[in-house]
């Protein structure tokens, strides 16, 4: 493969790019146990994004899961495939549960939280140098985060289980702008209570 570009992205810091249909995009956990949020905008109308409900209804339509994994085909809110996981060393990853805000952590673990970096804060700096803001934030993924669903339909974030030098391949069906959140969450398992590094190749396919 082509390498186009090799990141690696600090703990708790937001990146991004814009990928050629064809072209890959593998997101490395270099330490295990680590969220990567992420978001998935059309870049020639940004008003096309990423949309969990429609992902989810479509795989649900053909008797897949409610979490995605290899094969999954992301889908925008016009019904258009922006991304397909053409590869993956976790099983699951979820599109459920949402980024992690100020807002979110001050009621689910406290007010002393109020003042905690967040992935809706990495989110609305990168969306800012698209010219977009906070209307433009949706659902997201959020790339080896274990959410399973109990029977009464709670959510829980429990503990990571990709390991070191776990990935996911993400292979661009369209032209694709992608905001990621390298999650700085420490008040749930969901980076094992310690942010660190991720790796993000870009290459041709």
């Amino acid at each position: 493969m082509n390498i186009i570009s090799d990141t690696i992205v600090p703990a708790r810091a937001p990146y991004s790019a814009t990928l050629k249909p064809g072209q890959i995009m593998q997101i490395i956990d270099l330490e295990s146990q680590q969220a990567v949020d992420a978001l998935f905008y059309n870049p020639v109308d940004t008003s096309e994004r990423y949309s969990a409900q429609d992902t989810l209804a479509a795989q649900a339509a053909q008797g897949g899961p409610y979490y995605l994994q290899t094969g999954s085909v992301l889908l925008s809110n016009e019904g258009r495939a922006m991304l397909t996981l053409v590869e993956d060393t976790c099983g699951f990853h979820d599109t459920n549960a949402g980024a992690c805000s100020c807002e979110s952590n001050i009621v689910r673990f406290g007010h002393e939280t109020r003042f905690m970096h967040a992935c809706r804060e990495n989110f609305l700096a990168e969306l800012g140098k698209y010219g977009m803001g906070k209307r433009d934030l949706v659902s997201n993924v959020n790339f080896f985060m274990n959410v399973p669903i109990r029977p009464n339909g709670e959510l829980t974030v429990d503990d990571g289980v990709s390991q070191p030098g776990g990935y996911v391949k993400l292979r661009a069906e369209m032209d694709v702008l992608v905001l990621i959140s390298n999650c700085p969450q420490v008040n749930n398992p969901c980076n094992g209570f310690a942010p660190t590094p991720i790796r993000i190749i870009i290459s041709e396919a």
